[in-house]
C-alpha cells in the first residue's frame, strides 16, 4: 500500500490510500480519506467563527483523518495577527479532538515550531510540501514535527540530500497540487534514496493514525 499524504486531485488508485485536501466551501463526505481546515490563503476575518464551528461539528466524521491544511504564510496580505489567531484556534481544535494537522507553513517555521511549544500540542504535525534546506528540517523534526515531500523531490538534488538526512520516522509523500506527479512516481525516486521507503511510509501512516497519542 502506498500513503499520499496530502493531495488536491485524488487519482483513486486501489493500491493508494489518499489524504484529500478538502474546500471548506465544497466538502464531500463520501471521499473515503480527507482533511478539513482553514487554509491561510483563504482566510475571511467575518467568517472565521462560523468555520470554526463548522469544523469542529465536522471533525470527527469517520472519513475525516485530520485536521488541515492550516498554518501561516509570510507571502500572503492576511494580516499576521490573524494568521495566527486562526492556525492556533485550530491546533487547539485539533488537540481537543486527537487529529492529526497537515500544516502549510511559507517563512515562518521558528514561529510554527514556537507555537507548537507555547500552547503545548501533542498531537501529530506535518509539514506538507516541504522542500527547505536540511537546517530547517533539522529544527522542525527534533521538535517532533513529520516532513512531507512532494514533486520537488523528483527534480532538486539539495532536497534529496535532505530527505536522506531526515529521520525515517518523520518521513511522508505527497503530490500535493501537482495534477501531473503521481504518488507512485514519487515512491520509485524515494526508494533510490531510501530503498525501505514503502514500509517506512506506512509505518510512520500506523503510528501517526494510531489514534494513541
Amino acid at each position: 500500500m502506498k500513503y499520499n499524504i496530502h493531495t488536491h486531485h485524488p487519482q483513486y488508485s486501489m493500491d493508494t490510500l489518499e489524504l484529500v485536501n478538502q474546500d471548506l466551501s465544497k466538502v464531500d463526505f463520501s471521499i473515503p480519506y480527507f482533511s478539513l481546515g482553514i487554509h491561510p490563503w483563504y482566510i475571511v476575518e467575518a467568517k472565521i467563527e462560523e468555520q470554526l464551528n463548522w469544523l469542529e461539528a465536522n471533525l470527527n466524521h469517520p472519513n475525516c483523518l485530520a485536521l488541515g491544511e492550516c498554518g501561516l504564510d509570510k507571502k500572503i496580505d492576511i494580516p499576521w495577527d490573524v494568521q495566527e489567531e486562526v492556525v492556533v484556534k485550530q491546533l487547539l481544535l485539533a488537540e481537543k479532538n486527537k487529529k492529526a494537522v497537515i500544516l502549510h507553513v511559507v517563512s515562518a517555521y521558528q514561529e510554527i515550531i514556537a507555537l507548537k511549544k507555547k500552547w503545548k500540542i501533542t498531537v501529530p504535525l506535518i509539514v506538507h510540501g516541504f522542500n527547505k534546506h536540511q537546517q530547517v528540517a533539522e529544527s522542525l523534526w527534533k521538535n517532533g514535527f513529520y516532513l512531507s515531500f512532494g514533486s520537488a523531490l523528483l527534480r532538486n538534488n539539495r532536497l534529496q540530500q535532505t530527505f536522506v538526512a531526515v529521520p525515517k520516522e518523520f518521513l511522508f509523500l505527497e503530490t500535493d497540487d501537482d495534477a501531473t506527479v503521481s504518488i507512485a512516481e514519487l515512491y520509485t525516486q524515494a526508494e533510490q534514496l531510501q530503498p525501505d521507503i514503502t514500509q517506512v511510509i506506512e509505518a510512520n501512516f500506523k503510528q501517526v493514525w494510531s489514534k494513541e497519542y
